[in-house]
């Protein structure tokens, strides 16, 4: 993975795991750390993308981070700390001389570094802003003061921007003399007399204009301002649904005060979507560096909570024990009842998750999506009942037991269908995660209702 090529030939054909770090290279840069040498260490690291350097680092142990950090004694890309993991952002900082640190920190726009600090403890973002410039640091500091999951703390505050009455040439000969301009950008920002953003102009549309051409002439049609405290997670939904490239961020008296580009909103909807499948499993944030303690500490609360809703269920399976006694057929089939509600409900409930974050699930459609849901599972139902009956009469020889369960299962799909909608948009309406809490509900709805139903019905039917 550490060798590239100007072209790929068409006939070539396409590895899933091209983007994946060869087990070759990360021997061979392991091989290199324990002999100490650090000319062959280079050769095999210096090709490497600061991201591949960043899943490597994550992937070695402890004490082959510290090793390889210290033998690759030469400057350290500042963007390999963005790409990091957050948990082991304060380790590899550690290993990291000063020097070392400070040129790293300087190389990163001020977003960047606010990505960095941000999740740092104080003795650890202290190492990195002392070693800022003041005016950096002023900037990074400024930013870590609007509310955290803010858009103040996702902007980058270097900008491009013009006065409004200007014309191409003269934004053209700005940027030029400029002494300061972010990285990368791709608009110029129009701003008034008060600095307040009126529009943006592509940097395509500068280029291919004549230099008489005013700025206010050919800005885009789409323009979407930021407020400074909006949250994050709206700021992604902007960018993502109205297509934007770049925003300028506003304070409260909608000055320009900084600006968010697509690679940060982007960052922030896939931060999200790992987030929802996490919670959807009931397990929180961690990473796979995290030790065997953090991991099962992490995952205990959950547990515990499924644990209790189990035993909910197996309280409803006592309220019928003579009967399961009677008909030891019973407690054949009951896992499939339950276990085709849970699989129905966790179908509809990750739609239904998925749809709330991005806006599409609303109150203006939410009854005509839960009326969705039931007619999908009493159709799955009905189908599942005929082949559960079947193999009820087949099986056990037994018609009332197929009744029994056909029965059973189109009314657990059905609950399934509804609970799987109603739940996580009530969660919502209370201000809770709906992918935090969804899940448990959920099963214990359909766990319940899938036992009470089969066995009530057995208990009329068969007795």
């Amino acid at each position: 993975m550490n060798q590239h090529s100007d072209q790929i030939p068409p006939e070539a054909e396409i590895d899933d795991d091209v983007y994946i770090l060869d087990r070759s290279t990360v021997s061979n840069i392991l091989d290199a750390v324990e002999a100490g040498d650090q000319q062959a260490l280079s050769v095999l690291m210096d090709p490497l993308h600061a991201a591949d350097i960043a899943d490597l680092l994550e992937q070695i142990t402890q004490s082959d981070r510290a090793d390889l950090i210290q033998l690759y004694d030469r400057e350290f890309d500042g963007e390999i700390l963005s790409e990091l993991d957050e948990s082991l952002r304060e380790e590899v900082i550690g290993f990291l001389r000063p020097d070392v640190l400070a040129e790293a920190v300087r190389e990163l726009e001020s977003d960047d570094v606010v990505d960095i600090v941000e999740d740092l403890d104080e003795p650890h973002q202290e190492a990195i802003l002392e070693h800022l410039e003041d005016a950096d640091r002023v900037a990074v500091e400024q930013a870590l003061a609007y509310p955290e999951d803010s858009a103040g703390r996702l902007m980058q505050r270097e900008t491009a921007w013009a006065p409004e009455h200007w014309n191409v040439g003269q934004c053209i000969d700005h940027l030029r003399n400029a002494e300061e301009l972010p990285e990368q950008f791709y608009h110029v920002i129009l701003v008034d007399p008060k600095m307040r953003p009126l529009g943006n102009v592509t940097l395509g549309r500068i280029m291919s204009s004549h230099r008489d051409t005013r700025l206010s002439d050919i800005v885009e049609e789409m323009f979407q301002v930021i407020p400074v405290n909006q949250d994050e997670e709206d700021v992604a939904y902007a960018f993502n649904q109205y297509h934007l490239i770049s925003a300028p961020v506003v304070d409260e008296s909608e000055r320009l005060v900084g600006v968010i580009t697509i690679d940060d909103a982007m960052s922030v909807l896939d931060e999200e979507h790992e987030e929802d499948i996490l919670r959807l499993a009931g397990v929180s944030e961690g990473s796979l560096s995290d030790t065997v303690s953090e991991t099962a500490r992490q995952r205990f609360p959950w547990l515990g909570v499924n644990l209790f809703t189990a035993i909910l269920a197996s309280v409803v399976i006592a309220l019928f024990e003579g009967t399961i006694e009677k008909y030891v057929a019973l407690a054949v089939l009951m896992p499939i009842v339950a276990s085709m509600g849970g699989n129905a409900g966790t179908q509809t409930l990750t739609v239904a998750v998925r749809a709330i974050a991005t806006k599409d699930l609303t109150g203006a459609n939410v009854w005509r999506v839960i009326r969705r849901e039931v007619f999908v599972g009493l159709l799955n139902g009905l189908a599942f009942a005929i082949v559960m009956g079947a193999v009820g009469v087949l099986w056990f020889g037994s018609m009332e037991l197929g009744y029994v369960i056909a029965a059973a299962m189109v009314a657990n799909l059905v609950v399934a269908g509804f609970a799987g909608t109603v739940v996580p948009v009530l969660l919502e309406k209370m201000g809770v995660d709906p992918a935090l809490a969804s899940g448990t509900f959920v099963t214990t709805v359909t766990d319940v209702v899938g036992f009470f139903a089969f066995l009530g019905l057995a208990s009329i039917m068969l007795t």
